[in-house]
């Protein structure tokens, strides 16, 4: 058979296998998390067996990807906003951000050290022997001051079209602490209600989409990792097998070992029960790549723990972008100790220690640049002197590598959304240590319940059942509590069109600031994940697509990556 022929056949086999994962969701006979392992496992062997005949079912994946690409900012804009005007008070928001920002780049630290010790333990890179690349184009490290300007916002339309997250998320930031400030006084706060009754309803909408998109992950995981495994070339990775295997010992040590402990010291909490939530966000982070677009499931899992709506949506978004220890400490370190040994270096303790500093360093320099493994590890191996075309030897294996990069970045941020929460006395002990179960008293349809998850298209006919249930539910809360009715979007947004005179009534006696109003699922940002591709002349060439979650829309049009 020819090229084409296959190409329909595998085709062909795919959309079988579609049908048995749509029936496997409908007759609830396995989960979510449990169909994208399936997924994956089909993935596999579909990519094995039709070996470059896959280019028809990546078209799958590449629909999933555009689609989840599609909704990052207007998802991103809502969610952000809507989390830190739930915040309220200034000094909690503070105080958030700070931990935040702290055991994010905790994470980092202890990711970067365990490789270290690993890597020297292993003697990675001794007696390796390759030519270097001649025609390598090492990747461009902006300057410490471009990169600090391109985090703020320019225009807004041009970040938006760029799809650049992090001017996306301050500009996000700014407008709600100007909400917090204009809400500050009681006739502030009547006055800025419609804005924050948009945002609420939007956020409800948005997160609603996402949930739709998301329903087809195991669809697009099955598509993406045949797709993957079909275009690699396994002979490639047989000289650089024992960086593989430290990476992922390293990952492994650093999400099973480090991070618990961390979580158990700060929290005085049963780490072992961390994991029961984090599953389902991990298993997707490892098979689509994509840190950002699975933040809809970790939220999701986040608030079945016990975390509250806005710390989760708000940890979640920045530990997209900020301390990811799978891409901005395990992989840099195990390429700059790789590079050290292969080249017969003799580097000091000392020398070692300033290596994790830069790692650190650079990471935190490097942060919402897409392509941020390749990027840290550049920026690290041009501040250190060493030859930058050794990324480029390692390329075939980081793809392999990027997806338990892109698992630890999102353990670590989950992590980090507890220890926040635990901190600052809002984390939900008895849901946590399972002492009552989680009731999502907004949502009776979820996408993404893991244990009675429906089909994409059953969410879409029950969207509308659920948003009515919700608005009652709004409303007795309401009422028991003796508080303004606006907790929940569509609740305000049916009191507005019903009944204007009671509320102008409620808000002239309500207090000078509401209570924090708890939002339907404050999902954030997706971004479109990756096809996956080992090709180790892509990767010499410089285009491997090593994105960890993060893409550049200019270069997506071209069908490569930063």
């Amino acid at each position: 058979m020819n090229d084409i022929t296959w190409n329909w056949l595998a085709l062909g086999v795919s959309v079988l296998l579609f049908a048995g994962l749509a029936v496997l969701s409908r007759t609830k006979k396995a989960g979510f998390s449990a169909r994208v392992i399936i997924a994956t496992v089909l993935g596999i062997a579909m990519g094995l067996i039709f070996k470059g005949h896959t280019t028809y079912v990546a078209a799958f994946g590449t629909v999933w990807s555009n689609a989840i690409g599609a909704i990052v900012v207007p998802l991103l804009l809502f969610s952000v906003i809507a989390s830190i005007t739930n915040l309220g008070s200034s000094l909690r928001l503070k105080n958030i951000g700070v931990k935040t920002v702290v055991f994010l780049l905790l994470n980092t630290l202890t990711a970067s050290l365990v490789t270290l010790g690993l890597a020297l333990a292993f003697g990675v890179g001794k007696g390796f022997n390759v030519a270097m690349p001649q025609h390598y184009q090492a990747k461009h490290v902006p300057q410490v001051l471009d990169t600090v300007v391109g985090l703020f916002p320019s225009n807004l339309v041009a970040n938006w079209a760029a799809n650049q997250v992090v001017p996306v998320v301050i500009f996000a930031i700014l407008v709600a602490l100007a909400y917090n400030a204009a809400a500050s006084t009681p006739k502030g706060e009547a006055a800025v209600k419609p804005f924050k009754t948009f945002v609420d309803a939007g956020n409800v909408v948005l997160s609603k989409a996402t949930q739709i998109v998301v329903g087809f992950t195991p669809y697009a995981v099955l598509a993406l990792i045949a797709a993957a495994i079909s275009n690699s070339n396994l002979v490639a990775l047989l000289p650089l097998l024992l960086v593989l295997v430290v990476a992922y010992i390293a990952i492994a040590l650093q999400m099973f070992v480090v991070q618990p402990a961390i979580l158990g010291v700060t929290t005085r909490t049963n780490p072992l029960r961390f994991f029961k939530f984090f599953w389902p966000a991990g298993v997707v982070a490892f098979t689509s790549e994509s840190s950002i677009g699975t933040i809809p499931v970790t939220v999701r899992q986040l608030r079945r723990g016990g975390v509250p709506d806005d710390i989760a949506s708000f940890v979640s978004s920045l530990g997209a972008n900020l301390g990811m220890p799978g891409c901005a400490g395990v992989w840099p370190t195990l390429l700059a100790v790789f590079a050290v040994n292969s080249l017969n270096m003799h580097y000091t303790p000392l020398q070692y220690l300033m290596l994790v500093a830069l790692t650190l360093l650079v990471s935190i320099g490097t942060v919402g640049v897409p392509g941020t493994a390749t990027i840290t590890a550049t920026s690290l191996f041009a501040a250190t002197g060493l030859p930058i075309a050794f990324i480029a030897i390692s390329q075939p294996i980081s793809q392999i590598v990027d997806m338990g990069r892109t698992a630890l970045n999102v353990a670590g941020a989950t992590n980090t959304a507890f220890i926040v929460a635990a901190t600052e006395h809002q984390l939900d002990r008895d849901l946590y240590d399972g002492r009552k179960e989680f009731v999502d008293s907004d949502l009776d349809t979820d996408a993404l319940d893991t244990d009675t998850e429906e089909d994409s298209a059953k969410v879409l006919a029950g969207v509308s059942a659920t948003a009515t249930n919700g608005d009652a539910k709004a409303a007795a809360r309401g009422n028991a509590n003796g508080t303004d009715t606006d907790t929940n979007a569509s609740a305000r947004l049916h009191a507005t069109q019903n009944n204007s005179n009671a509320r102008s009534a409620a808000d002239a006696s309500a207090a000078p600031t509401s209570a924090p109003a708890p939002t339907d699922s404050p999902l954030h940002l997706s971004a479109a994940s990756n096809l996956l591709s080992f090709s180790p002349s892509a990767a010499l060439d410089g285009q491997g697509d090593d994105m960890c979650g993060l893409r550049s829309s200019e270069n997506k049009n071209k069908g490569k990556t930063e």
